[in-house]
């Protein structure tokens, strides 16, 4: 496939012949490699909280014996106590969780939220191809973005970019990426906004747009408020191709560096290696 190469004004300025972006699309290989990669941050209570009383004692549940709550007329709960007098206690529920400072009644378990999925060399390899494929996909990206799908855009798929662009200032970056995308500008950038709702009172109380993912060579860096930029080296399959088509743009430098990185291959140890 050749590949158009675009300045800062949007004009192409040279022309390059790669084949990363020519594998077939396999949708369903993306998403089992995507819930692979999903890392979700473990927490639980502390083993012992809630079991960690000052006060010492433990109410039996026997009739007729020492320390028991029977024909009290009282709860038989597990309690702590504070004081006695002969056989007469002061006591309070506690440990349990309808008690106060009790432990709670089902916490999360870490072992629940440890991915422990795996997947083949091969099919992580045929997934990354495809999700490649994937962002020179317009009618994918269309059906992604709501405010996409009744527009006509006319832009040849994949843009690649000048490397010469990453020396700009932020506020020319911004302009020339403008002239670029043309139609893609509105989802380009991200968009933070006050959710609607409950979910405002429980952690989440902003919703933001994922944007425009920026893919660079290995040797460059940059960053730019509102664009997620990764190297060639650490894009992946989740950056590109998460719950579909995204907005990828490429630097020339990031197609030669994904051309490395996709060239290296596994020694395969012959029989004569192995004597």
């Amino acid at each position: 496939m050749k590949i158009q190469v675009l300045d800062q004004q949007g004009k192409k300025t040279s022309e390059i012949d790669t084949n990363i972006f020519d594998n077939k699309i396999r949708k369903d290989i993306i998403q089992k490699v995507v819930e692979i990669e999903k890392i979700k941050q473990p927490y639980s209570p502390a083993l012992e909280a809630g079991k960690q009383a000052s006060a010492s004692g433990k109410v039996r549940h026997g009739r007729r014996r020492w320390k028991s709550a029977a024909g009290r007329g009282i709860s038989r709960i597990p309690r702590k106590i504070f004081w006695r007098r002969g056989t007469q206690f002061y006591w309070q529920g506690a440990t349990i969780s309808s008690a106060v400072g009790g432990r709670r009644a089902h916490p999360p378990k870490v072992l629940g939220m440890i991915n422990t999925k795996k997947i083949n060399k091969k099919e992580k390899k045929i997934a990354f191809l495809s999700a490649l494929a994937l962002t020179t996909s317009l009618n994918d990206i269309q059906e992604k973005y709501e405010n996409l799908k009744n527009k006509e855009i006319k832009i040849k798929l994949p843009l690649v970019i000048d490397d010469k662009m990453l020396d700009l200032n932020t506020k020319q970056f911004l302009e020339s990426l403008k002239k670029i995308l043309n139609g893609f500008w509105e989802i380009a950038i991200k968009k933070k906004a006050v959710r609607a709702g409950k979910g405002k009172k429980r952690g989440r109380k902003y919703k933001k747009t994922g944007g425009m993912l920026l893919v660079m060579g290995n040797n460059k860096n940059k960053k730019i408020s509102g664009i997620e930029i990764k190297k060639a080296n650490a894009v992946s399959i989740t950056n590109l191709a998460s719950n579909g088509a995204r907005l990828v743009v490429y630097t020339k430098q990031a197609i030669n560096d994904l051309e490395k990185r996709l060239a290296k291959k596994e020694k395969v140890k012959t029989k004569e290696d192995k004597k």
